[in-house]
């Protein structure tokens, strides 16, 4: 399946969660600027505030894969579809250069922590919490999302996405008590493959979008 737009594939999964939680108190939290474009018709159809967690990907010099990644808490976590012994072996042979790359991750981070529209843990206290991505594959950042949010006592985790590979459905099956993804890829190609549009807001849109998203409720 193939999208539009992040903004139509949002339409579509608001359409799916509208019935059963219209009436309910959900937060929908991005995992990145892109889902930012699909939850916003989410949280304007449930009436739901719109915040994203702000993180950075550690990837492995010269490849294409992601350690583990970093989220405004300072926590680095591993990449969970890395086996451990992978991890360490990875961690032994470019320790210097990942503790680097930490260090550069949490500073950006924290610059765009300045700008605004991220998430405070008081404001997900106990409510749906919607975790939206553009896209859900082995190097997304729902493991950094999921560890974010262990301190926060909510009602339930709701995980939904227009696309997921087959292997981050299955670990999602595990951790979110309920998903909504509208295709399931055998082999997931990069997120902006399923996109006709790849226009993405910069972090400053995004702090918009979230700061209107109220004057956009259906």
């Amino acid at each position: 399946m193939y999208f539009e737009s992040r903004a139509e594939a949002g339409e579509k999964l608001a359409s799916e969660l509208f019935e059963k939680y219209r009436f309910e108190d959900c937060a929908v939290v991005a995992l990145n600027d892109g889902g930012i474009l699909v939850g916003e018709p989410v949280a304007a159809r449930l009436h739901s505030v719109l915040v994203m967690i702000v993180s950075e990907d550690i990837e492995i010099p010269g490849e294409s894969l992601m350690i583990g990644g970093v989220s405004q808490n300072g926590n680095f976590v591993r990449n969970s579809f890395m086996t451990q012994g992978e991890f360490e072996g990875y961690q032994n042979e470019f320790f210097g250069y990942f503790e680097q790359l930490k260090r550069e991750s949490f500073q950006k981070i924290n610059r765009l922590l300045g700008e605004g529209g991220t998430i405070e843990l008081d404001l997900l206290r106990d409510r749906n919490i919607i975790l939206v991505s553009d896209g859900l594959s082995e190097k997304s950042s729902i493991d950094v999302a999921i560890d974010f949010l262990k301190p926060v006592r909510y009602k339930k985790l709701i995980v939904i996405s227009p696309v997921a590979s087959v292997a981050t459905i299955d670990r999602l099956h595990i951790t979110a008590d309920e998903l909504h993804v509208l295709d399931v890829k055998a082999n997931y190609l990069d997120t902006s493959h399923y996109y006709d549009d790849n226009n993405i807001p910069s972090h400053e849109e995004s702090v918009k979008k979230i700061n209107d998203i109220i004057l956009n409720w259906q």
